[in-house]
C-alpha cells in the first residue's frame, strides 16, 4: 500500500538537464533569430516598395490634374513649399500640405519609410519626407524646363522605364542619418558647376529601392559609395549613386545610353 506522500519513482529534472535544456533552446533561438530578422526587413522592403509605386501613381495622377505636369520638386528657392510638405515655422514643415499631399490619403503614410524609421537618427527641416526622395533635377524642376522650378511634362519623358522618379534617400551627418527630400544623381545637368553629394539610400539588403516614371519599382545595387559621398555603416546603409553617370543616366530622360 502506497503511503499518501509517495510518488511512483518519478522526480523532477536534474539541474544538469535543465541547463542542457536551456542551452539547447538558446541554440535554437540563435538559429532563428537571423532568419526572423531577415524575414521582417523583407516585409518592411515590400511594404516600402507599395508606398514607392502609390508615390508614383500619385504623381501621375496629380500629372493628369495639371496638363501632365509632374508636380514641382519645390516651389522657389526658399524651399518654403516642397513635394512632401510646406514649412509652418522656421524650419518645421508640414507633411499633410506638400503638392502630392491631396494624392497620398488624410494620413499621409505612405510617405513613410519602414526600413527607414529605426535608423533615422536626426531630425531634420526635411523631416516630412519620410525618406523617400524625388526626381528633381529632371522631373520636378531645374532642367526640366528653363524655369528651374517648373516640372516636367509627362510628354517630355521618352523612356519613362528607364527615368527615375523617387528613390528611398538618406543625407549622412556626424551623428548618423538624416532625412532628404531629393534623390540627387551623379552631377548637375550642366558638368561645369560641378558635382553633386548623390543621396541615394540603399537601405534593402544593401539595394536602393527606386520607383521610375512608368510607375514600376525596382531594387538596384549602388555603381558608387564611399566616403567621398556619404556613410557606409551598418546596419545604416550605404549611400551613393547606382546607374551610368553620363548625362546622369536614369535621372535625365534624354539619356539614350543602354
Amino acid at each position: 500500500m502506497k503511503r499518501p506522500n509517495q510518488i511512483d519513482g518519478s522526480k523532477g529534472f536534474t539541474l544538469v538537464e535543465l541547463l542542457v535544456v536551456i542551452a539547447i533552446v538558446g541554440i535554437l533561438v540563435a538559429i532563428a533569430f537571423p532568419a526572423l530578422s531577415s524575414a521582417m526587413t523583407s516585409g518592411r522592403a515590400a511594404a516600402s516598395m507599395s508606398n514607392l509605386r502609390q508615390l508614383a501613381a500619385a504623381n501621375l495622377s496629380y500629372a493628369s490634374d495639371h496638363e501632365g505636369y509632374y508636380c514641382p520638386a519645390a516651389q522657389d528657392a526658399t524651399y518654403s513649399y516642397l513635394w512632401c510638405g510646406a514649412r509652418t515655422t522656421g524650419s518645421t514643415y508640414d507633411p499633410t500640405k506638400g503638392y502630392l499631399s491631396p494624392y497620398l490619403g488624410a494620413d499621409g503614410k505612405v510617405k513613410e519609410c519602414p526600413l527607414f524609421a529605426n535608423i533615422v537618427t536626426v531630425n531634420s527641416f526635411d523631416a516630412c519626407t519620410g525618406g523617400y526622395g524625388y526626381n528633381e533635377m529632371y522631373i520636378g524642376g531645374i532642367a526640366a524646363n528653363p524655369d528651374p522650378y517648373k516640372p516636367a511634362n509627362v510628354a517630355n519623358v521618352p523612356r519613362p522605364g528607364q527615368t527615375i522618379m523617387f528613390t528611398t534617400t538618406a543625407f549622412s551627418v556626424s551623428a548618423g542619418l538624416q532625412e532628404y527630400p531629393f534623390c540627387e544623381p551623379y552631377q548637375w545637368p550642366d558638368p561645369s558647376w560641378g558635382s553633386v553629394m548623390p543621396s541615394v539610400h540603399f537601405r534593402d539588403h544593401g539595394r536602393a529601392l527606386v520607383a521610375w516614371c512608368d510607375g514600376h519599382v525596382s531594387a538596384e545595387l549602388p555603381d558608387k559609395v564611399g566616403d567621398d559621398y556619404a556613410v557606409n555603416k551598418s546596419p545604416l546603409g550605404s549611400i551613393g549613386w547606382f546607374g551610368p553617370t553620363t548625362n546622369n543616366g536614369y535621372w535625365n530622360p534624354a539619356y539614350t545610353g543602354n
